[in-house]
């Protein structure tokens, strides 16, 4: 997590970065294959050197950007969820819970679409 220090340190609310904190440390722990990477100033994970999932920080929110692809074969399950997304992210409200079996679903059905994937996004 090391990798992620620097990011976690920029935010300033603490129950915030605690939450950011416990997400990213989830996925390490979980994926051990995925590589922790900051780029465009997020934190995300790559596989191969092709994206898998990222995360970022906004004042009501924590997204997660698991490429229009993953929205669009999540959606349903998004909305069950009680998150609200555009075309490219989801958005987690601050007190809302973390749904971790749907990122794990996410990030699962990223590698193994990406399995292939000889670019960083999809094309």
């Amino acid at each position: 997590m090391e990798v992620f220090a620097d990011y976690l340190a920029q935010i300033d609310n603490p129950q915030h970065r605690e939450r950011m904190e416990e997400v990213l440390a989830w996925v390490t722990k979980k994926f051990t294959d995925l590589k922790p990477k900051i780029a465009w100033n997020q934190p995300m994970f790559t596989d191969h050197d092709t994206y898998i999932i990222g995360f970022s920080v906004s004042k009501q929110h924590m997204a997660v950007a698991p490429e229009i692809a993953g929205i669009n074969h999540f959606s349903d399950e998004i909305v069950q969820a009680g998150y609200d997304h555009t075309k490219q992210l989801l958005r987690i409200r601050w007190d809302s819970p973390v749904d971790f079996s749907l990122l794990e679903k996410m990030i699962e059905f990223n590698i193994m679409d990406k399995a292939d994937c000889s670019t960083f996004w999809r094309k």
